[in-house]
């Protein structure tokens, strides 16, 4: 019982994420509260979901339900790209989409741009499951930049996979969601190639998510939005959205590549990503074809 007291006084703040009139949040304690060049950068610890990242008040992440996230953003592109030699991630400085990319073998060189250079030195202290051991990875090319820059510089053709990893439309993300910055990212992409970008709440960030899956779709020759849940995330009910070229490539994992990383995922599968593709509700099918 004194036990119970003493957690319960410890972690007895409430942090929420406001969105008009709603807000999601998380009992705990503050850890971090810092504002870094580009945004405020927060780190709590909470019971419920062990140490979580806010960033300009809004959730990025948390210890026990990152792969609810992460999983879902890397695997149907990189079970299902022709090759996968070469990896572009913008954003994902807390190392999550980076460790799953990493669980290929076929994979020799990850070229991770992040803006924030505090949030990977906070998230490799305070969050080191999250990255695990991709940090000292070889094959991880970690890169303090602008990711818009990053990718407008790029040669055509040079990246296998493209996965944008960013935070909300707003502040150092705000670029990562518009035309010429998806058509770019078409321009460096080698064929065969699949490009992976999270896509917003459908629920929370209705109209976001409508428009930046018909600007892909206008870019790209295929696209289609994946459902999931991530539940610290607003409304718990989040998209990712796949594109490529010719074919919808990213609806067909590779079986061997399947094997490879299967017994290492909490949610990813074939069976689920199937289920996710098509759980599309009327009301966003009809919003997505007018």
């Amino acid at each position: 019982m004194l036990k119970h007291r003493l957690l319960s006084k410890i972690f007895s703040t409430w942090i929420d994420e406001y969105q008009e009139d709603a807000r999601f949040g998380l009992k705990g304690k503050i850890i971090i509260d810092e504002e870094s060049e580009f945004q405020k950068i927060t780190l709590i610890e909470s019971k419920r979901y062990g140490k979580a990242l806010l960033l300009n008040n809004c959730w990025m992440t948390a210890e026990h339900q990152e792969k609810q996230y992460h999983e879902c953003l890397v695997h149907p592109a990189l079970s299902s790209a022709e090759k996968i030699y070469k990896i572009l991630i913008i954003g994902g400085g807390d190392g999550g989409t980076a460790r799953e990319c990493l669980k290929y073998r076929e994979v020799q060189q990850i070229d991770l741009i992040e803006i924030d250079r505090r949030v990977v030195e906070l998230s490799q202290k305070h969050l080191p499951e999250i990255g695990g051991n991709a940090w000292k990875d070889e094959r991880l090319n970690l890169q303090i930049a602008n990711g818009i820059n990053w990718v407008a510089q790029s040669q055509d053709n040079s990246y296998d996979v493209v996965i944008i990893d960013g935070a909300d439309p707003e502040g150092p993300s705000e670029g990562l969601f518009n035309k010429a910055f998806f058509e770019d990212c078409r321009r460096i992409l080698k064929d065969g190639g699949i490009f992976s970008t999270q896509s917003e709440s459908a629920e929370a960030f209705h109209a976001i998510h409508i428009d930046m899956v018909k600007i892909i779709r206008e870019v790209f020759d295929y696209a289609s939005p994946l459902y999931g849940n991530v539940p610290i995330y607003p409304s718990g009910w989040w998209s990712w959205t796949f594109a490529s070229m010719k074919k919808p490539r990213y609806l067909k994992p590779i079986p061997n590549r399947v094997n490879e990383i299967l017994q290492s995922c909490e949610i990813w599968s074939p069976r689920w990503q199937s289920g996710a593709f098509n759980s599309i509700p009327a009301f966003l099918e009809r919003a997505l074809n007018q």
